[in-house]
């Protein structure tokens, strides 16, 4: 088994001393608190501080694992995230064999161009021929009520849950000058980017936050949240720059870029859950809701990150 790079055990170790920081605090204001379990907040802190021990193991884990580890993790992930999704649409019986191919073909069939790296097929499959393929399947079973708004969910259901996941683990494919063996680094560069930036906007919303952003569809976004949350992170993601082939300069523009795209698709995500009258995705991630609810930032931030980075510094 090929040791893992240094960096990567540095990035690993830094966060294991935060959650061991985090599990500390939550202990101690438990101990005092929240001795007979009552206090709701503490509770919720806890729960979400031993979910993200069990994350930043699985993740951890995947990246020492390099490519099969950490296609396999997404992989798994999509089919989770796909199958909380459909359960809110409006699919019918005669979607059925559609679905089946959604999940049992077009899902495996991406990450397997994603691990041979066929860019050129990977980046198109689920778009064109996936998008040709599904109403196809439906349209000959016979059903047509409702049929543009039941093959929609679905598509979208695709989009977002397989194809923009999957472009995390291809960024294991771009081939940057000088930073060959690391590119494991460039998936914990986004999605610690994303996660921080999700915290840190929650913080200073509690420190600061008046102004609401779009209270229709999230309540607790604000504006001052926001700024605080996407300067911070900004400024994290610049920090980061010596595990990634980028300046300073640089790491903070695409840190940026992750965080814009990740607040909006956050925004996006929760207007379709207002739209279903829900308030997670689902329950499996104590403290977090479902799997889309902890990837519905990354979702929208990866396609761009992947293709900025590709164009930028890839020879790919």
């Amino acid at each position: 088994m090929t040791m893992p790079h240094p960096d990567l055990v540095a990035v690993l170790a830094g966060l294991l001393a935060i959650l061991i920081v985090a599990s500390t605090i939550g202990y101690l204001l438990q101990r005092r608190l929240s001795p007979d379990g009552s206090n709701a907040v503490v509770e919720n802190l806890n729960d979400r501080i031993r979910a993200w021990w069990i994350m930043v193991v699985l993740m951890g884990l995947a990246l020492i694992g390099g490519k099969t580890g950490v296609t396999l993790l997404f992989a798994f992930c999509s089919f989770a995230a796909l199958r909380e999704f459909i359960t809110l649409t409006n699919t019918r019986r005669a979607d059925h064999w559609a679905l089946a191919a959604g999940f049992f073909i077009v899902l495996p069939m991406q990450y397997y161009l994603i691990w041979i790296e066929w860019y050129g097929l990977y980046s198109i499959f689920i778009p064109v021929y996936a998008f040709l393929l599904m109403p196809i399947i439906a349209a000959a079973r016979g059903d047509t009520d409702h049929f543009l708004v039941r093959i929609a969910e679905v598509q979208w259901a695709l989009m977002i849950c397989v194809f923009c996941t999957s472009h995390v683990p291809a960024l294991l494919s771009l081939d940057i000058p000088g930073f060959q063996g690391r590119n494991v680094l460039l998936i914990a560069f986004l999605v610690i980017v994303v996660q921080i930036s999700d915290v840190l906007q929650y913080v200073w919303g509690k420190l600061l936050g008046r102004t609401k952003i779009a209270p229709r569809l999230s309540p607790s976004k604000t504006v001052e949240g926001f700024v605080g949350g996407a300067l911070s992170a900004t400024a994290v993601g610049a920090a980061l720059s010596w595990m990634t082939p980028f300046t300073p300069l640089q790491a903070a523009f695409l840190a940026l870029a992750i965080v814009l795209m990740g607040f909006f698709g956050g925004l996006v995500m929760s207007a379709i859950k207002r739209d279903r009258g829900i308030k997670d995705w689902g329950h499996l991630i104590a403290g977090h809701g479902g799997f889309l609810d902890r990837l519905d930032s990354v979702v929208f931030s990866a396609p761009i990150f992947f293709h900025l980075v590709r164009y930028g510094w890839s020879t790919t």
